[in-house]
């Protein structure tokens, strides 16, 4: 069957400066980080402001990692992206519950 003989094409986007492959994982470990941001932007609606800092900050600290991490740990960037909507759950809970923030 004519079908059988169809050869598979790797889609691989090469560096035309460098001749590397380029990863897709950074791009989307960035997508969630910077999703990311919106919540801890609105987070001055759950918690007191000195809180809201410290989220940012964090927020921040994670943006510039990703970036550091880019080229030689492309995947690991996919890693802070989830971790950073796991902090800030983690963190708002936290403070409603041991710290007692009301809205």
């Amino acid at each position: 069957m004519v079908l059988s003989r169809r050869r598979r094409v790797r889609r691989v986007v090469i560096d035309p400066a460098t001749g590397r492959t380029i990863s897709p994982w950074p791009f989307v470990g960035l997508v969630l980080v910077v999703s990311s941001f919106f919540l801890y932007a609105a987070s001055g609606l759950l918690a007191p402001a000195w809180a809201v800092v410290v989220l940012l900050l964090t927020w921040l600290a994670m943006l510039v990692l990703c970036f550091v991490w880019w080229t030689p740990h492309p995947r690991r960037v996919v890693v802070v992206g989830v971790v950073s909507f796991v902090w800030w759950f983690v963190a708002i809970t936290a403070g409603g519950v041991l710290l007692d923030w009301t809205a």
